[in-house]
């Protein structure tokens, strides 16, 4: 088990809970989160009874986007050096993203620059509903490079063509119609509403979510061709033909839980 400094990691029965745990700095991340991000996630992603994981935050705000003391630090590096910086961010989206186990961002609060990121990259999120939003990036002469793949994935090119630009603040009701998050709940009803979201995951085949989460990112945006409809047949058939697979029409068929619940 790995110890953590600027996170915490626990671990209740299936759900694991990663929580950013700076909330003096916003939850603002710097090299030293981005390895312990990515370290948790793996961990938690690996790790046999786990079958969801709920990014969460402590403090007032979610994440303000990168700690100032991290930027002052970028500002004297060179561009060789900024490669590799902005590689650790975009490896610890990445890992977030493709995590084998479905994720959940916890939003308790204000969201800003790359913070939309670690929103963007779980595969939902349930907002408080006074959270602000902001991909403030241009007002200080920079772009949303690396968390781009993920944010505009979750709300869209019309949404960020808008908000990339603008850097305007938008409401958690915002966030919501434009797909970003998928609940906007009074905040004693947060914790409520994360629950509901895991009794689903929970009780679910793990080996379909994860093949779901692969399905998805296979299928996004691909042209509908001969060979998508032929990885969407193997896709069935493969699962069908699993273990898993095999029990979970059984025991439909039989009328009683699936063995994963007992």
């Amino acid at each position: 088990m790995t110890d953590f400094t600027k996170l915490k990691l626990t671990t209740e029965g299936p759900v694991a809970r990663i929580w950013l745990d700076q909330p003096d700095t916003r939850n603002a991340f710097d090299d030293t989160v981005i390895a312990e991000m990515t370290q948790a996630f793996l961990q938690a992603g690996a790790a046999t009874q786990v079958k969801a994981i709920v990014l969460g935050a402590n403090g007032p705000a979610f994440c303000a986007g990168a700690n100032l003391n991290w930027m002052r630090r970028m500002a004297d590096y060179t561009r060789d050096e900024n490669v590799a910086d902005a590689s650790t961010l975009a490896d610890m989206l990445r890992t977030i993203a493709e995590c084998p186990k479905p994720t959940i961002a916890r939003v308790q609060g204000d969201v800003y620059a790359g913070g939309m990121g670690l929103v963007a990259a779980c595969d939902m999120a349930v907002s408080v509903d006074t959270a602000w939003y902001c991909l403030s990036e241009v007002k200080i002469g920079l772009i949303p490079a690396t968390i781009s793949p993920y944010v505009i994935r979750a709300m869209g090119a019309r949404a960020s063509q808008r908000y990339f630009l603008t850097a305007e603040r938008f409401t958690a009701a915002e966030a919501h119609r434009i797909g970003f998050v998928h609940e906007v709940v009074a905040a004693d009803a947060l914790d409520a509403k994360v629950d509901e979201l895991l009794k689903a995951l929970t009780g679910a085949s793990p080996a379909a979510v994860r093949s779901c989460k692969q399905l998805i990112a296979d299928v996004t945006s691909r042209e509908i061709d001969d060979a998508l409809i032929a990885k969407t047949v193997e896709g069935i058939a493969d699962i069908r033909a699993s273990d898993e697979g095999r029990e979970g029409v059984q025991a439909f068929l039989q009328k009683r839980k699936p063995s994963w619940l007992n």
